[in-house]
């Protein structure tokens, strides 16, 4: 009976990200076709008792994943890279227009509405959440509609 037990507890401990983190509300920016650029944004909610990070993601829709953040910079708001995003055990992480996103560089396709996405996801334990991400206009649901790439900048 005690080796039962033990095994049914090691298997719990092991669970995938995928099971400990829920993504909800996810959606990719549509942008006009000259475009190269858009962003994911979504809520990820770790449920399990370990902190985790996303550590990266891809996507066939871009030559380059990267996970961003928008940081104040002499009064201006502009985007920069980081190597993570942290998602504490427990708490949710929204990543946003304006705050944390995960940033689509060099389309290689063009992003209309009523689309989907392919976006994987890969997490600090290495593994992996593979999404099939809408792709959503958001005209009027941005309070500052500057084109999202206008201050892009990946230096750190």
């Amino acid at each position: 009976m005690k080796k039962l037990i033990i095994a049914a507890t090691l298997s719990v401990c092991a669970l995938p990200a995928w099971a400990e983190v829920s993504v909800s509300e996810a959606y990719v920016r549509a942008v006009p076709a000259n475009q190269i650029n858009s962003a994911a944004f979504m809520t990820l909610t770790n449920k399990g008792e370990s902190d985790l990070a996303l550590i990266s993601a891809t996507s066939s829709a871009a030559k380059t994943v990267e996970l961003h953040t928008h940081q104040h910079d002499n009064g201006v708001m502009r985007m920069r890279r980081i190597d993570e995003i942290q998602l504490p055990a427990g708490e949710a992480v929204t990543l946003q227009p304006g705050g944390l996103h995960v940033m689509l560089i060099g389309l290689t396709q063009p992003l209309n509405p009523d689309q989907n996405v392919d976006l994987t996801l890969k997490f600090s334990d290495n593994s992996e959440e593979v999404l099939n991400v809408p792709v959503k206009s958001v005209v009027g649901m941005m309070p500052n509609k500057t084109p999202h790439a206008q201050h892009h900048n990946t230096n750190q």
